[in-house]
């Protein structure tokens, strides 16, 4: 039960899925709530934190396949966070990552970079303010609120002035609060 990042295991044998990080990088079609990002760590598809500690998954026979196995994480990520729609599309073609569409995909890869402590991670971030997607951007702006606190503000500030969706504006609106 204590496993689960996001407390998303309730009690034994109960789950709220709306507080699981499968659910909020797959299922999830909107904002992640600002209450689970640091929890999802660099979660960017899922997570099995409660398969791996489930007593039934011991007799689980690892696997030799080699796309099963842990990548260099946050220079993936960058790399990813760059990709466009076209390049979404090619590189995931046959993919269930495809489920979640670029937004999704962006929009959890922004948080995941937002938890890394990378400072190489901020130039693709800010390079994703000019994104065309609201839902990428507003996480762009909290992973910058994360990442480089009090710097980001002067970034923020001026692509408010420019900004016309509601939910980057609440975002950059948080940030400017945490800050001032």
């Amino acid at each position: 039960i204590d496993i689960c990042p996001t407390k998303a295991i309730v009690a034994p044998y109960i789950l709220d899925s709306r507080k699981c990080i499968s659910y909020l990088t797959i299922e999830l079609k909107g904002v992640i709530p600002l209450e689970f990002r640091k929890a999802m760590g660099n979660h960017i598809y899922g997570c099995d934190d409660c398969q791996i500690v489930c007593p039934w998954n011991s007799f689980a026979v690892k696997t030799d396949e080699e796309s099963f196995r842990a990548r260099d994480g946050s220079f993936q990520l960058i790399e990813l966070m760059r990709l466009d729609d076209e390049a979404f599309r090619k590189r995931f073609k046959n993919s269930p990552v495809k489920r979640t569409k670029r937004r999704g995909l962006l929009r959890n890869i922004a948080v995941a970079l937002g938890n890394s402590d990378d400072p190489f991670a901020v130039s693709p971030l800010i390079d994703a303010l000019s994104d065309h997607e609201p839902l990428i951007r507003a996480h762009v702006v909290w992973a910058l609120g994360e990442l480089i606190g009090e710097k980001a503000l002067p970034i923020l500030n001026k692509n408010l002035k420019n900004e016309e969706e509601q939910i980057v504006k609440d975002e950059i609106n948080l940030v400017r609060q945490n800050y001032s």
